[in-house]
């Protein structure tokens, strides 16, 4: 079993290998707080609009007090054992079609991540508040809101980032050619004259130069995401054939 990929299997002459969010640490902390950021805005939004309608009333600390229960049970069911299990207890409950372990993993994923972009954003938004009250700043709390609504297109960088950096497929030695799947391409070594690798996270982005004979355009990926292991196959499978 290839150590860097928990879901791939090694053959006598093949790699097989799959990166997503079940699989790589890299793609799940970008989907994650990619998610968490768009989430994180919307749930700010409506929790100080109940806070403010409830304040009205005299309940505001009721909608304090159920927001930090929420916030809890979600920290405390991510970081208990056997989360996806517990989950799947309560949805037999609940009048509902039963989710998959996948799609219950990812739902405590978007939901850590909410709450950590809600504390990041947040401590922005109070910073910000705060030096405006003071005075401490000419340009009051512009520079903190400011970063605080950058985290929006940084957000959607992280999830086109979590996007490319998922991959399916199938080195195959023998052949000397690489199978992607979804989408599906073919990638021919006997192409590549060269090969420069850059490692984000458990993840290696590889760059491949193809050889142009008679001036022709060899149609192929310039960049493929690959575990390491991978990585490091195709480079020596590149640089045997130029030796």
């Amino acid at each position: 079993m290839d150590e860097d990929a928990p879901a791939d299997a090694v053959g006598s002459e093949t790699i097989q290998w799959r990166r997503d969010a079940s699989t790589s640490r890299t793609v799940r902390l970008l989907w994650s707080l990619g998610v968490g950021t768009f989430f994180a805005m919307a749930m700010i939004v409506l929790t100080w609009r109940f806070y403010d309608f409830a304040a009205q009333g005299g309940a505001g600390m009721v909608v304090v007090a159920v927001f930090l229960a929420l916030v809890a049970t979600v920290l405390a069911l991510a970081l208990a054992p056997n989360t996806e299990a517990r989950l799947q207890v309560i949805a037999r409950r609940l009048p509902m079609d039963q989710p998959s372990e996948a799609t219950l993993s990812r739902a405590v994923d978007a939901a850590v991540g909410t709450i950590v972009m809600m504390a990041i954003i947040g401590t922005l938004m109070g910073i910000g508040r705060y030096v405006s009250q003071r005075e401490l700043l000419a340009v009051g709390a512009g520079p903190f809101t400011g970063m605080a609504a950058l985290l929006l297109p940084l957000a959607l960088v992280a999830l086109a980032l979590a996007s490319f950096l998922r991959s399916v497929g199938t080195l195959d030695r023998e052949e000397r050619v690489v199978y992607l799947h979804d989408p599906d391409q073919r990638v021919d070594l006997e192409h590549i004259e060269a090969t420069s690798a850059r490692e984000i996270g458990d993840v290696t982005i590889l760059k491949l130069a193809y050889a142009q004979p008679d001036g022709q355009y060899v149609a192929g990926p310039r960049r493929i995401a690959v575990p390491p292991t991978v990585a490091r196959e195709l480079e020596g499978l590149v640089d045997g054939r130029r030796a």
